[in-house]
């Protein structure tokens, strides 16, 4: 699997998990890549190092990602060091870029998915049933480990 960075036509910016670069562009080509913010197909991708799982476990089936359909609950991956604190530099970096909405999490994030509030990062509390919901109505979120843990 590999990360890319990309934008909209209107400058938001996402990130989106395909199994390849040439995966990502039938994809996109066929407009099933969407702009979590906005919709729009119009995408195109950012400069960025991409971040390839190498590990020798059993492929993993379509992560939740704006760009593809969402699977209720990921399936874990066993992962090399170095492959790890790529991972939890990129999820300190997620915390450290986004505001905090505490317990408000996944109304937040239904106000942003809907226009009805500023488009952002978010971070916050949400039950396992919000996160699903969210999931299922299409809003694109990434479970985090505890603060403690990604310091």
């Amino acid at each position: 699997m590999i990360v890319l960075d990309l934008s909209c036509e209107h400058e938001h910016l996402f990130e989106g998990w395909f199994a390849s670069s040439t995966a990502f562009e039938d994809q996109r080509e066929r407009g099933l890549v969407s702009c979590p913010v906005c919709g729009s197909t119009t995408i195109s991708r950012r400069p960025s190092a991409p971040y390839v799982n190498t590990g020798a476990s059993a492929p993993v089936r379509d992560r939740v990602a704006p760009t593809q359909p969402a699977m209720s609950r990921p399936a874990p991956v066993a992962a090399e060091p170095d492959v790890v604190a790529a991972a939890m530099a990129m999820l300190r970096r997620l915390g450290r870029e986004s505001e905090d909405v505490g317990d408000r999490f996944a109304d937040e994030a239904r106000r942003i998915h809907h226009g009805e509030s500023q488009a952002r990062n978010i971070r916050g509390r949400a039950t396992r049933d919000d996160v699903g919901e969210l999931l299922d109505e299409g809003i694109a979120v990434l479970p985090l480990p505890a603060d403690e843990d990604l310091h």
